[in-house]
C-alpha cells in the first residue's frame, strides 16, 4: 500500500470517527434530553418525527459529509505527495553513466527542495569519484604498458640464448607466460577505462554475423583440439546486424575462450546462430563444471571469478565477460547466461538487426 493510499485511509477513518462522535453528542443532546424534558414537565406523548427526521439528516449530511472528506483527502494527499512522486521518477532513471545529471528542484524552499539539493550533492560527489577512478585506471593500465613490453622483449630475448639450462629455461618461460597474462590484463582495464570514458569510437556498418560465427567456429575447434572437446555449430542462419564488425569478432573470441576454459576434458561445445524476432540470437554451450545460483548474478563483474574456476587450471583474469558485456551493450543488445552446475553453462546474446534501408521509387 502506497503512503497516499494509507494516508486517505487514515484520513478518511479520522473523519469517519470525528462525524459519528458529533452524531451521536447531537442525537443525545437534540433527541433523547428532549423526550426526556418533555416526558417530565408535560407527561404527554413524544414526537418521534423529531427524533426520525433528526437521524435521517444525520446520516444524510454526514454520509455526505465522509464521502466529500474522503475525496477531499486523497486530493489533498496526491497533491502533498506530488514531488515524492516525481523524485522518485527522476531518482529512479539515475545510474553511473548520467551521475552529473541534477534533479530538477522546486525552489519553494521545503522538506523535499532540501532533499532534492542534498541528493544532487550526493550525485556529484559520486560522479568525481567515479570519475577519478577511470582516471586513476586509464593512466596507470597506460603506463603499464611500456615496461610490459620491454620485460616481454627481453625475456623472450633470454629464452633465445642457448646457453640457459633447462631450469633457467623453464623459469624464463613461466615468467613470459605471467607477464603476458598481466599485459592481457592490462590491456582489458584498459579497453574498459576508455569504455567508461566513453573514449571508444565503434565503426558502424553492416555486418553479416553469421560469417564470423562461422569463422569463429573454425577458430574454437583450434582451441578445443588440445583438451578433446567436440564443437558444433547447430544452425547459422544469415542475418545481419549493424555494429562493429572487430568488436563483434571480440565479443565471440571472449565467449568461446571462455567455453574452452571452463569446460571439461573430452566435453563439448555447441553453438547456433538464429533470427529471433527483431533479433539476431546467439547462443554458446559448453558441458564445463557450472556456475553456482549464489554467484550467477555476479558473472559480470569485472575479475569475479567463481570458486570452480579457481578449482581448476584456467589462465583467465575475470575481465572477459565483462567486455563482453560492453559490447553487447554498446550495440544495443543484451547478453545473459544460465547454468546447471556439473551439467550445462549457456550465453545467450541477443543484438539487433541490421535494417537495410530501402530507396524510394
Amino acid at each position: 500500500m502506497t503512503i497516499r493510499t494509507r494516508l486517505t485511509v487514515w484520513y478518511a477513518a479520522i473523519f469517519s470517527v470525528s462525524l459519528l462522535i458529533i452524531g451521536v453528542s447531537m442525537y443525545s443532546e437534540l433527541v433523547v434530553e428532549q423526550r426526556a424534558k418533555i416526558a417530565r414537565h408535560h407527561g404527554g406523548a413524544v414526537d418521534e418525527d423529531a427524533g426520525t427526521d433528526i437521524t435521517q439528516i444525520m446520516f444524510f449530511y454526514g454520509g455526505t459529509a465522509v464521502v466529500v472528506g474522503a475525496l477531499g483527502g486523497w486530493w489533498l494527499t496526491r497533491r502533498a505527495l506530488a514531488p515524492v512522486v516525481a523524485l522518485t521518477d527522476a531518482v529512479e532513471k539515475i545510474h553511473e553513466n548520467n551521475l552529473g545529471a541534477n534533479i530538477p528542484r522546486s525552489g519553494n524552499g521545503d522538506e523535499l527542495d532540501r532533499l532534492t539539493e542534498v541528493f544532487n550533492a550526493m550525485t556529484t560527489r559520486l560522479n568525481d569519484c567515479f570519475h577519478r577512478i577511470r582516471e586513476f585506471t586509464l593512466h596507470a593500465s597506460h603506463e603499464l604498458k611500456t615496461p610490459l613490453t620491454i620485460l616481454c622483449g627481453e625475456t623472450e630475448t633470454a629464452l633465445r640464448d642457448e646457453s640457459l639450462t633447462l631450469a633457467q629455461r623453464d623459469r624464463a618461460a613461466s615468467q613470459l607466460d605471467e607477464l603476458r597474462r598481466l599485459a592481457r590484463i592490462v590491456d582489458g582495464l584498459t579497453l574498459l577505462a576508455k569504455a567508461d570514458a566513453g573514449q571508444i569510437a565503434l565503426t558502424l556498418e553492416p555486418v553479416r554475423l553469421d560469417e564470423l560465427v562461422r569463422d569463429n567456429f573454425a577458430d574454437v575447434q583450434i582451441l578445443a583440439e588440445p583438451q578433446g572437446i567436440k564443437v558444433g555449430l547447430e544452425s547459422c542462419e544469415e542475418v545481419s546486424v549493424h555494429g562493429d564488425r572487430h568488436r563483434l569478432r571480440q565479443l565471440l573470441l571472449n565467449l568461446a575462450d571462455n567455453a574452452v576454459k571452463y569446460n571439461q576434458p573430452q566435453g563439448c561445445i555447441t553453438m547456433s546462430l538464429q533470427r529471433s524476432g527483431e533479433m539476431a540470437e546467439f547462443t554458446i554451450a559448453n558441458s564445463g563444471v557450472g556456475i553456482p545460483p549464489e554467484t550467477l548474478p555476479r558473472v559480470f563483474d569485472r575479475f569475479f571469478r567463481g570458486d570452480p574456476a579457481h578449482n581448476v587450471a584456467t589462465d583467465g583474469c575475470g575481465l572477459g565477460l565483462s567486455i563482453a558485456q560492453w559490447i553487447v551493450s554498446a550495440h544495443g543488445g543484451t547478453i545473459r547466461i544460465a547454468s546447471e552446475p556439473s551439467k550445462l553453462t549457456m550465453i545467450t546474446v541477443h543484438l539487433p538487426l541490421h535494417a537495410p534501408e530501402t530507396k524510394p521509387a
